[in-house]
């Protein structure tokens, strides 16, 4: 732990089983864990993007408050991974939940095992969306542009479509 509190930008996503609950158990596994979940966008469903024979995504992003340093995060969402059922079969393919850490405040960080802002965080339609939802002027490392920014120029053109509001209750 260190002693001072960090945003952090998280994207959550499942295509697998009851996709909505997985989302809520996630959130509910992070707050148990004491990362307090400050915000978060709607649920989106959206295409998967590179394997695109399965069924589609219900994603959203969340930014936390945590006093834990970034692997020790990272390591926190693995475990809430294995304790909703994720198996890694096949990259990109099924998975009750995926969580991925977006942004750790502003750190720039390049680790075996982390690299943040996430190397496809100014690329996926599914994680912008989201992100620009709850933060659209928020300057992201490296890019040092804002998801208004970034969302007209994507490439990616893949369907993203918000579901109705309020789909992760207050205080998940």
């Amino acid at each position: 732990m260190t002693d001072r509190s960090v945003s952090a930008y998280l994207s959550l996503g499942s295509n697998e089983g009851d996709r909505l609950d997985y989302l809520r158990r996630a959130c509910a596994a992070l707050t148990d864990r004491g990362i307090l979940i400050k915000r978060w966008s709607s649920v989106y469903e959206t295409e998967p993007v590179d394997m695109r024979d399965q069924t589609w995504f219900y994603n959203c992003v969340v930014e936390v408050e945590t006093s834990l340093p970034p692997l020790r995060l990272l390591y926190e969402i693995e475990q809430i991974e294995k304790e909703l059922g994720r198996v890694r079969r096949e990259r990109r393919g099924p998975r009750t939940i995926d969580l991925d850490i977006l942004l750790y405040g502003d750190s720039v960080i390049r680790e075996d095992s982390l690299t943040v802002p996430h190397p496809s965080l100014h690329k996926r339609r599914f994680v912008l969306v989201p992100l620009r939802e709850i933060a659209p002027k928020l300057k992201l490392p490296l890019f040092d542009r804002t998801p208004d920014d970034l969302v007209p120029e994507l490439r990616d053109s893949s369907d993203v479509n918000k579901l109705p509001d309020s789909l992760l209750p207050q205080g998940s």
